[in-house]
């Protein structure tokens, strides 16, 4: 059997209704690109399992991890069982544009890159755009990656070659956060990405989000990641405190994202996050105004992305999934008919 030219590694666990309505469709429907979809079963116990079994399309292998095995490991086993030269990520409530695989491997082509990374767009569970990840040069990561995770929109994004994935030594199965943005430190140690123009991926925030579910200490794995590189300092520890609020205030859980300002304001002394706590309390135009108010007082602030009010456009090749998942058979039959 001919290997396809690029294999699609799902993993997921208990979040059917996200599989079978976003990845999953959305890795179908890639136009232009031999591929095979591999989906890790993390050992769910919901209707996932059922679920799969009743997949007709040749192009996706189901592999089931019987013990939990958490992110990275996962996406480890996907990758080890990846027959395709190239590999790509995808999280399971994550979505693709219908181009973007043929989009980043034309770039590779042309570019002789191993890795290729596009724009991100971040949406609602609703489809409703929320804000566009920055976009940074590649010659600019080798710097960017040491103070944070600057490739938009994280693990299902990159396209990258399966050697250079393999020569580095996949993803870091000790980290529960962070893995593809240690994943992508030790990449830019061997060779710079080249980026696609497109916006080739919606990240989706929702309450199921792994930093809302799973409840681990952020801070440990960021510790153990960065230490890799550097010393972790104060400053390094302040700003994962910010993002993880950031990180909330962006799913709209807003008395969530001001007590976490505000814990950061105390525990780093820092008078800017406990002007945020307060505005998070408004949602994003009261941390709009408190954005503003740091402006003025200081001249800078840490707060332009998370209060940022005017959305961009929503790609027209996300109208199809407009609609939000359900728990109900129904999404699953939907689902089904759209594959």
């Amino acid at each position: 059997m001919t290997p396809p030219e690029v294999s699609v590694v799902i993993p997921t666990r208990n979040r059917w209704s996200l599989l079978s309505t976003n990845a999953l469709p959305s890795a179908l429907a890639q136009e232009g690109v031999d591929l095979e979809i591999v989906v890790v079963d993390d050992a769910s116990d919901d209707y996932t399992a059922t679920g799969l079994t009743k997949l007709r399309d040749t192009r996706i292998r189901v592999l089931r991890n019987e013990v939990r095995r958490n992110l990275p490991a996962a996406r480890n086993v996907g990758a080890a069982a990846a027959r395709g030269a190239w590999l790509a990520f995808l999280d399971d409530d994550d979505i693709w544009s219908p181009s973007k695989l043929r989009a980043q491997l034309d770039v590779a082509a042309e570019s002789g890159a191993s890795w290729v990374y596009g724009r991100c767009i971040v949406v609602d569970e609703r489809m409703r755009p929320i804000e566009l990840h920055p976009f940074p040069d590649p010659e600019d990561l080798p710097v960017l990656l040491l103070g944070g995770n600057h490739v938009p929109g994280g693990g299902s994004n990159v396209v990258v070659r399966a050697e250079a994935f393999r020569s580095v030594g996949g993803f870091d199965e000790e980290l529960r956060y962070f893995e593809d943005w240690d994943l992508w430190l030790r990449l830019v140690q061997r060779t710079l990405p080249a980026t696609c123009p497109d916006v080739v991926v919606a990240r989706v925030e929702h309450g199921k989000n792994m930093l809302f579910r799973d409840g681990a200490d952020v801070h440990v794995d960021f510790a153990r990641l960065l230490g890799k590189q550097s010393r972790v300092t104060d400053a390094h520890r302040l700003a994962v405190a910010e993002w993880a609020a950031h990180e909330h205030m962006r799913a709209g859980h807003t008395l969530r994202a001001s007590a976490l300002y505000a814990r950061t304001a105390l525990g780093h002394r820092s008078a800017g996050n406990l002007v945020a706590a307060v505005g998070a309390l408004f949602g994003r135009r009261g941390l709009a105004a408190a954005s503003s108010l740091l402006l003025a007082a200081r001249g800078s602030t840490h707060l332009e992305e998370a209060a940022r009010q005017v959305p961009p456009s929503l790609p027209a090749w996300l109208s199809s999934y407009t609609s939000a998942p359900t728990e109900d058979a129904g999404s699953e039959l939907r689902a089904t008919r759209r594959m």
